[in-house]
């Protein structure tokens, strides 16, 4: 594996992860009042432009990060909408 693929993958495993302890705190206290949902909403798209960007170029590290971040930002954008 190439050096420039390793800081890829060192990226998107750091920036993937932050959104655990959102998407944990978000879960376990049922609440997302502090989460601005028009923020969140572009956050979300990006990670839905940079997957199929990943997709499309066949970029191992944008598509592993930003299938997990899909995936965990999901979970707090129901919450915010569930819980607001």
């Amino acid at each position: 594996m190439a050096y420039v693929e390793l800081i890829g993958f060192a990226g998107a495993i750091l920036t993937t992860v932050a959104f655990i302890p959102q998407a944990v705190k978000a879960w376990r206290s049922r609440s997302t009042r502090d989460v601005s949902l028009a923020m969140f909403l572009m956050i979300f798209v990006g990670i839905i432009c940079w997957l199929t960007y990943g997709l499309l170029t066949e970029d191992a590290p944008l598509i592993a990060a930003n299938t997990v971040s899909f995936v965990l930002a999901s979970a707090i954008l129901v919450a915010k909408l569930r819980y607001k």
